[in-house]
Formats: C-alpha cells, structure tokens, sequence
C-alpha cells in the first residue's frame, strides 16, 4: 500500500507562516501601538466597530431580559418594601393634617370672643348622629362641668346649637339645622330682625320675617339678636344669605341661609353658660 507523505515544501511553507505569525506579533508587542502593524489593527478595530455596536443593540434587550429574570425576587421585594413606606408616609401626611386641623380649632375655641364674658365650657365631639334625620352631636361634658340643658353650643366661627340632653360626662347637642331648631336673628347690613329655622339639611337654614321692602344681600352676614329672653346672647354669626327672592303679594322674603360653621367637621365646640335675662 502506497503511503502519502506531504511534500518539503508544504512543510517549508507551513513553518514560513507560523514564523511570520510570531514575527509580526512580536513586532506589535514592542512597537507599543506604532508602526504598520498597529495601523492594521486600528483599521481592523474601525472597519468592525459598526458591527460590534449593532451587535450590542440587539443583546442588550436580550441581556436586560435575563437579568431581569434572575433579579426579579430582589426587585419584587424592593417594590414590596417601597409600598410599605410609601403607605406609611401617607397615613403620617394624614394625622399630621389631621391633627393640625383638631389644633386649629382648639385654638379658635381660646380665642373665642363670647359676649359679656360669658362663662364657657370646652367640649370635644366623640359621636355624630348616626342619620340623616337626627341632626345631632355628642360632646365629652356633661352636668359635672356645670352644662345644662338649653345652653348654646358655639365654635370660634359661629353658632353650632344648643344644648338638647345632658348626664354627668355627656350631653347632646342639637345642631341648628335641625328641623326642630329656631334661633332669633338680626341681618347684619341692614338691622331687620328675623328667625332662622332648621331644614333638616347640613347645608341651609330659612330666615323669615324679613320684610319683602327690605335690601337683602347675598352673602350678607346674619347674627343672633340676642333679644330680651331670648336663648342665645347677641351677635353671634349664624351664617350667610345664600339667596333672597319675594314672591309677587308675598308678605315676606324667601330667604335661604348657609351655616358659617362647616357642620360635618366638628372637633371642638364651647358651651357657653348663658341663661336668658
């Protein structure tokens, strides 16, 4: 059988190649960046820069993906804990606000000015009416702190109501939206006397009496009269013509006012110890 051998100057050729590789590696290595060698390679390097950046565009989703897979329970868990603390710095926002609101008014209650100097009591709200239909609320004073039933019930703004029930540590108070409720007033621009009735609404009283030839205007402010025996002492705001129409032959105006004493959001009231002269 014939055995193939590969001819001299193959084997010449090969080791010439493999000699010229180490040569110009060499060559590179000591020419620290110059020379014909660098050239080729800075020329190479160039030619396939575009290539190498298309190529990392299209692995750079691929990798984004595979990385997101592996982090995705350190990632959850940071999400979880960024909830948590986000969750809690509003609930902090919340009773920061709501307590700046409770402080507030407790400071209108101090600078309340009652008429005469009548003796008051500070109360705190701690129920509300649990309907539509009883326009009522409790208050964290009773006969104990010298209340009685009939007493007014004010806020540093205006008139709340009145005094409806009392125990020794409670009493309850009868808004003056309530359909029950009626107070004397006096409109405050032009002096006519009226009475303010309840609706059954948090939201408006009707004022009559006021007659149909008097100015009425919107806005206008509208105070208790204060009259002899009446229930509540003078000047205190009730609240705000909301609208004043006369009807043709009517013998008075339909006047519609809103409380100046947002009815919802009690915190703090004062009973004043007022007793009619």
């Amino acid at each position: 059988m014939a055995v193939y051998r590969r001819p001299a100057r193959s084997r010449f050729t090969l080791l010439l190649l493999v000699l010229t590789s180490v040569t110009l590696l060499t060559l590179d290595y000591r020419g620290s960046g110059s020379g014909a060698i660098s050239l080729v390679k800075d020329g190479a390097r160039d030619g396939f820069a575009p290539i190498q950046r298309f190529s990392d565009r299209l692995m750079r989703p691929v990798g984004n993906l595979v990385g997101g897979i592996l982090h995705y329970g350190d990632l959850e868990r940071e999400n979880e804990q960024l909830r948590r603390e986000n969750a809690e710095f509003r609930g902090d926002v919340l009773r920061a606000d709501d307590a700046e609101r409770e402080r507030q008014a407790l400071l209108d209650q101090l600078d309340l000015a009652t008429p005469q100097d009548i003796p008051r009591v500070d109360a705190r709200v701690v129920a509300t009416s649990p309907t539509n239909f009883a326009f009522t609320v409790e208050i964290d004073k009773g006969t104990s702190s010298g209340l009685a039933t009939g007493m007014p019930v004010v806020t540093g703004t205006g008139l709340v109501g009145r005094v409806a029930e009392t125990s020794q540590t409670r009493a309850v108070v009868q808004l003056l939206t309530d359909k029950k409720f009626s107070v004397g007033v006096r409109l405050a621009t032009s002096g006519d006397f009226g009475v303010a009735n309840g609706q059954g609404t948090l939201k408006s009283l009707s004022l009559d009496l006021i007659d149909p030839a008097s100015p009425v205007d919107k806005d206008e402010v509208v105070v208790t009269s204060g009259l002899q025996q009446s229930q509540f002492p003078p000047g205190i705001p009730v609240g705000k013509v909301e609208q004043a129409t006369t009807r043709p032959g009517g013998l008075q105006q339909d006047i519609t006012i809103v409380p100046v004493v947002d009815l919802r959001r009690l915190s703090f009231v004062t009973v004043l110890q007022w007793s009619p002269g």
